[in-house]
């Protein structure tokens, strides 16, 4: 395989394996109708987060306007163009968990993890969200971490341990 890149976006893909990943993926995908979605999904799967450069380097290898792929990245909330930390927490703040006092959650897991809305700690360990209803009206107030739900927060002095789980 050429691993010489010549769409002029300074990947460095002789330096990157990622790119070489990537630039295969979307080989793979040549002449696949609708296949902007799956490869952008890769490249976020590979890269963590879809950063210009990264949708550069799509764009010139399939010829998908850059502008094209920018309006897909900022328009579905599976996308991330901004570094996301490696576990994603996301306090529900749908009816249910908003009366059930999730805004102090929300609070006090910024305030733990010393970070807002949208920003990922500077260790790349976190990136916090709020959410609309999780599907577990039942347990309000409710965070997710990945996968992991954790419901019936009202006593805050359980967040910290919750969060020192992850921290590890």
């Amino acid at each position: 395989m050429d691993n010489e890149c010549k769409c002029n976006c300074n990947c460095n893909k002789t330096e990157d394996s990622r790119y070489v990943d990537l630039k295969a993926f979307i080989d793979s995908m040549s002449g696949v109708d609708g296949a902007a979605m799956p490869i952008l999904q890769e490249a976020q799967r590979i890269f963590g987060y879809l950063p210009l450069e990264v949708q550069k380097f799509i764009s010139d290898h399939t010829g998908v306007p850059i502008a094209e792929l920018y309006g897909i990245t900022t328009f579905y909330s599976q996308f991330s163009i901004e570094p996301r930390g490696k576990h994603h927490v996301g306090v529900c703040l749908g009816t249910a968990c908003y009366v059930k006092g999730s805004q102090k959650v929300l609070d006090k897991v910024s305030e733990d993890l010393g970070i807002r809305v949208g920003e990922t700690t500077a260790d790349g360990m976190f990136t916090l969200d709020a959410t609309r209803c999780l599907g577990c009206c039942g347990l309000a107030p409710v965070m997710m971490i990945d996968e992991d739900v954790y419901g019936k927060l009202e006593d805050m002095d359980a967040i910290p341990g919750i969060l020192a789980k992850y921290k590890r």
